[in-house]
């Protein structure tokens, strides 16, 4: 195998497939990049065998062949070289030669054929997402996916067909929840999905698919079973186990009587919640909000009797009420509201809030209280 690139192209492609691979790894080969050169084209391909991504890219193809190499070491090494330069890669008896300029890399390799193959299987569903759609389903949930593990369902973002809050038309909705703060974002149902079985992708290939979307204005084609979604675009192809688990019914934790409309204007919320959010403990941050006609009083205080207070104007006109929060999770949600107004439909201070942006119905969120 040989072939010439220019630096930049390779790092590029280098950048998405080796994020994959794990840095410990058991098993030798999945610490390798596997590379095939051929017909004008050079193809990467990594995995963790849950996870796999595989890129192809235009380069000047002197032998067809197929090799490994360590992933994060191959990385480093095109990284670190000028940018602008030419790279001649070279496989041949168990080495991996790369030259560019005065620099020369002698790498050993695995040989190619002991790379996990990746079989699709049967894939039923098939539809076309816009790709700024799904980077704001993922973007305005993963905040709320858990990260323990022994609720491993929670793990990932549950994707599934449903109707709208109205019973009328059909949604692709996107929900994540850690227990204490719940996320469910809802765009139109593109052709194809109705019908689709409700999954759960994992942390990290919604992590990988985020970065990946990024790099391109293109539908997406995502394709998928009962337990693995494909989703290709251009040239780069991701693939993924999914979350074998059954999600909780979270229409339950919504609330539907929360009559305690309280809207603000949520940059200016969201600045002072980070300032009082700055003296209380790190463990908690637990922070208060008093709320009565027309005014909103933030408050927190520390185990070390140090305090903090900070009042706003608010268009509120219910009976008084004192609710208490995690500012974390509180800004983790502002930070997702894109307008300028939000609005916080309370009902008492042991009950769930739901959080969302005034006059947009596509993204609701649910915050749980704390004592304070």
């Amino acid at each position: 195998m040989k072939f010439t690139i220019e630096r930049s192209t390779l790092l590029k492609i280098l950048a998405h497939v080796q994020s994959v691979v794990e840095r410990r790894n058991t098993i030798p080969i999945l610490a390798n990049v596997r590379l095939e050169a051929g017909d004008g084209m050079v193809r990467l391909t990594a995995t963790d065998m849950d996870l796999t991504i595989d890129e192809s890219v235009a380069a000047d193809i002197g032998a067809s062949g197929a090799t490994t190499a360590p992933a994060h070491l191959f990385y480093d090494i095109i990284r670190k070289l000028p940018d602008g330069a030419q790279v001649e890669i070279t496989a041949n008896d168990g080495r991996l030669d790369i030259v560019s300029g005065r620099s020369v890399f002698n790498l050993n390799c695995l040989p190619a054929e002991d790379f996990p193959g990746q079989g699709d299987g049967d894939l039923p569903h098939k539809f076309t997402i816009g790709s700024a759609e799904l980077r704001g389903l993922i973007d305005r949930t993963r905040f709320a996916i858990s990260t323990e593990e022994t609720r491993y369902y929670l793990n990932g973002i549950y994707i599934h067909a449903s109707s709208g809050d109205d019973g009328g038309q059909k949604m692709l909705r996107a929900v994540a929840t850690d227990g204490h703060r719940l996320a469910r974002v809802e765009v139109e149902l593109p052709d194809g999905a109705e019908g689709m079985p409700g999954i759960i992708v994992p942390r990290k290939a919604v992590a990988e698919l985020r970065k990946l979307a990024d790099t391109t204005s293109a539908g997406i084609e995502i394709s998928l079973s009962d337990t693995r979604i494909v989703v290709s675009f251009d040239n780069i192809t991701l693939a993924s186990k999914l979350i074998d688990g059954k999600f909780p019914d979270y229409e339950r934790v919504i609330p539907t009587d929360n009559d305690k409309l309280l809207a603000v204007d949520c940059r200016t919320f969201e600045a002072a919640v980070d300032r009082v959010s700055t003296i209380s403990t790190e463990k908690s941050r637990a922070i208060k909000l008093k709320v009565d006609a027309g005014n909103l009083t933030l408050s927190a205080s520390s185990a070390e009797t140090s305090s903090a207070t900070e009042a706003m104007e608010v268009d509120y006109d219910r009976e008084a009420i004192e609710i208490g929060f995690n500012a974390g999770y509180l800004l983790d949600i502002t930070q997702q509201i894109e307008g300028s107004d939000a609005e916080l439909l309370m009902a008492d201070a042991g009950s769930p809030t739901i959080v969302r942006e005034a006059g947009d119905l596509s993204a609701l969120y649910v915050l749980m209280p704390m004592r304070v």
